[in-house]
């Protein structure tokens, strides 16, 4: 097939990627206790023009409160039971680097369960409730990602980070909802400075949720959250066997990008009115982080069970490096998929990636600051 992932990512600008006062927000799924704690944590300062949202968070979640206990009562055995017959596949990379479009791939094929919007908004209750409420509330998704317009939908596949949010567990992701306040949770990011204890209960809430995956659909597991890549050596506490992608991208347009991205998720989720105070240097000051742990447990992921691409090169040839990418981590048959990925990339040839102006001085600042990154994967 001539298309390419190139094609893959040009899309008409739509014009309805417009945020609405009812489309989902990521604290929606929240358990009661969860939710009160990130309150609590800001000392309640939601935005006047959030009030209205607020409360109603508080109300949903003592509702997820009690679907959590009715799922335990109906499913907790089961759950229990389950085995993870195969171990996970974690994708690994910055945001903005193609970490997304490598979930939609990889979820095309039925050999794998991969966790969907409503699994990983709605962790805690979804074996129970997921057939009627993606069906009673189809109507209230936006059609677009506001970062980038890339479809959105609750089938569709999802970071995983924001299910063990929902569960109760830490997240650098809690700076969106206060994103007036410095930086939350950034020890999340690398587990450093994480007690031994707290790292111990965030394991054991994501072997639970991919329990629950497996439960509700058999497979292994395509974990995805750009949060899990300075996160290797927990993870392979949690799953010794676990496989491993890694997506890189020039760090030129990942600044640019993510910078865009959390404008936008500030903007769509958060509780405050952003004012983007230091939002610059908290992106410039993330990547070095995230990747120096990232390199100091590397080397532990066994050869075979880590594929690294360029997004560079996950765009020129799809279906060449999905096909290596199979072979190094004993996937399965490719020959299996390939005509769903044909698919894919067609029904997605004239997806448009944003453009930015970046000036001399920024790109300088980038180059210093992310030296590393660039030096290590040949920017």
């Amino acid at each position: 097939m001539a298309a390419t992932a190139q094609q893959a990512r040009r899309k008409k600008k739509p014009s309805g990627a417009v945020d609405r006062w009812y489309h989902p927000r990521i604290w929606h799924g929240f358990l009661f206790t969860a939710w009160l704690r990130l309150l609590w944590r800001n000392q309640f300062r939601v935005g006047w023009h959030r009030v209205a949202a607020a409360a109603i968070i508080t109300f949903l979640s003592a509702g997820h409160s009690l679907g959590r206990v009715l799922q335990w009562i109906v499913y907790g055995r089961r759950i229990a039971r389950t085995k993870i017959e195969q171990p996970p596949l974690f994708i690994l990379g910055h945001w903005r680097s193609g970490t997304t479009m490598l979930h939609e791939m990889l979820a095309l094929d039925p050999q794998n369960t991969c966790p969907t919007t409503y699994q990983c908004f709605v962790p805690n209750h979804f074996l129970i409730s997921e057939w009627i409420c993606t069906r009673l509330f189809a109507w209230v998704m936006p059609k677009q990602r506001p970062m980038d317009n890339m479809a959105v939908g609750w089938n569709r596949p999802q970071e995983d980070e924001f299910a063990l949010m929902a569960m109760g567990e830490p997240s650098p992701y809690f700076t969106i909802a206060f994103p007036n306040h410095p930086p939350q949770c950034q020890e999340y990011l690398d587990m450093q400075g994480v007690p031994p204890v707290a790292q111990e209960r965030w394991q054991r809430t994501l072997r639970r949720f991919v329990q629950m995956l497996v439960c509700h659909r058999p497979g292994r597991a395509i974990l995805k959250s750009p949060t899990h890549t300075g996160r290797v050596r927990t993870l392979l506490e949690a799953f010794p066997d676990a496989r491993f992608i890694h997506i890189v991208r020039d760090p030129r347009v990942l600044y640019q990008s993510t910078l865009n991205m959390w404008k936008k998720m500030y903007g769509t989720h958060g509780l405050q009115r952003a004012r983007f105070a230091g939002l610059e240097e908290h992106v410039l000051a993330t990547l070095p982080r995230m990747y120096a742990a990232f390199e100091s447990a590397r080397a532990s992921i066994p050869p075979r069970h880590y594929y690294e691409v360029r997004y560079e090169d996950l765009v020129a040839d799809p279906l060449g490096q999905m096909r290596a990418m199979y072979q190094q981590l004993e996937l399965g048959d490719f020959e299996a998929v390939l005509p769903a990925l044909e698919r894919y990339l067609s029904d997605q040839a004239d997806y448009q990636t944003n453009r930015y102006e970046m000036p001399e001085e920024l790109r300088e600042k980038i180059n210093q600051r992310w030296a590393d990154y660039a030096r290590r994967f040949g920017y």
